[in-house]
């Protein structure tokens, strides 16, 4: 799958305020058309012409009503998980007469659990991550973040009212791996700690990154699908860059959903490279080792896989093959890091 390179090279990055990975709206200064929640739900947002609420005009977003007093709108939101925030988009999609002419953001580092209360007190030392800034309406509006910094929570201020369909924060997982046994079980496919999907060969219907997510697919989009592959002996493919070098125990492949469209087979091998030899990772050079010989899956299924596995040898990057091809709702890889 090529990158898009019509947009920022940030946003191959995880997205560290999407509703999948458990981030939480806590609160707003006002949301009185569209909910503040909308902000972190999946896609861009939709427009229906002729949807309308008893307080005005459906839209798929948080909009705020015209401010007819000092000051500025705002929204915090819980990060599912702590990272560095290396980019943002402030999507203003389908917001056009009623986009925030500006917006600016800033972030902290607190308990995971803090309450709004608590992140609203006088003594919460917020960061500005992003100075005020110009918003265009009805778009994808980028914005670079440098700063090093580990953040929890992010507070949205739009200047100064109007409607963000959604924000999307890219970023790096922190996970402490000190605090990690040797000897403890960890899924070292799970994005809320760190694992990434890199690369595929397809992605048609939905997103690689999906494979990763917390909990089970909600549905058939939330996981991984190619499109119908008609090549005699085709297999699509997926890589993924583990949270931590380990040695995997068990594996769990999941075709949630998929019933009509699941693969017939699957095969899981590894490699050990560093992040530098990432450029390089469909090269012939780069040695790759099956650990899962070719399995018959079923759909909608859970299939765990222990004693099938042949090799106890550490990975950095796995790459997961699916024949012919079809859906895979979620994958998890029990080991120990090394």
């Amino acid at each position: 799958m090529i990158p898009d390179t019509s947009k920022p090279s940030f946003t191959q990055l995880l997205n560290l305020a999407a509703e999948k990975l458990g981030a939480k709206v806590l609160s707003c200064s006002d949301d009185f058309f569209a909910e503040k929640e909308n902000l972190i739900k999946d896609g861009r947002g939709i427009f229906i012409p002729d949807k309308y609420t008893d307080r005005g005009k459906w839209m798929d977003g948080w909009e705020s009503r015209r401010k007819r007093t000092p000051g500025n709108d705002w929204c915090i939101l819980k990060l599912g998980t702590p990272g560095k925030i290396k980019g943002v988009d402030i999507d203003t999609h389908h917001f056009l007469g009623n986009h925030p002419p500006f917006a600016s953001i800033e972030a902290v580092v607190s308990d995971t659990n803090a309450t709004e209360e608590i992140l609203n007190l006088p003594g919460t030392k917020w960061m500005e991550i992003l100075p005020k800034s110009p918003l265009n309406p009805g778009s994808q509006n980028f914005f670079e973040i440098k700063n090093e910094n580990i953040f929890t929570h992010l507070r949205l201020n739009i200047f100064p009212d109007g409607g963000v369909a959604r924000l999307k924060v890219y970023g790096d997982v922190y996970k402490n791996w000190n605090e990690v046994k040797k000897d403890e079980t960890v899924d070292l496919a799970s994005a809320l700690i760190g694992a990434k999907a890199i690369l595929c060969n397809d992605m048609f219907f939905s997103h690689m990154d999906n494979l990763l997510m917390p909990g089970r697919g909600i549905n058939m989009g939330d996981g991984w699908e190619t499109k119908r592959n008609r090549t005699p002996g085709n297999r699509d493919w997926v890589i993924i860059r583990l949270a931590h070098t380990g040695s995997i125990d068990k594996i769990l492949v999941d075709t949630c959903h998929f019933k009509g469209n699941y693969p017939d087979a699957c095969s899981i091998e590894g490699c050990m490279i560093t992040m530098e030899d990432e450029i390089n990772i469909t090269s012939s050079s780069i040695t790759w080792k099956e650990f899962l010989p070719k399995q018959k899956l079923q759909a909608d299924h859970e299939h765990h896989f222990e004693k099938e596995i042949t090799s106890s040898e550490p990975f950095t990057h796995i790459r997961l093959f699916m024949y012919p091809d079809g859906g895979i709702s979620r994958l998890r890889l029990f080991g120990r890091i090394k």
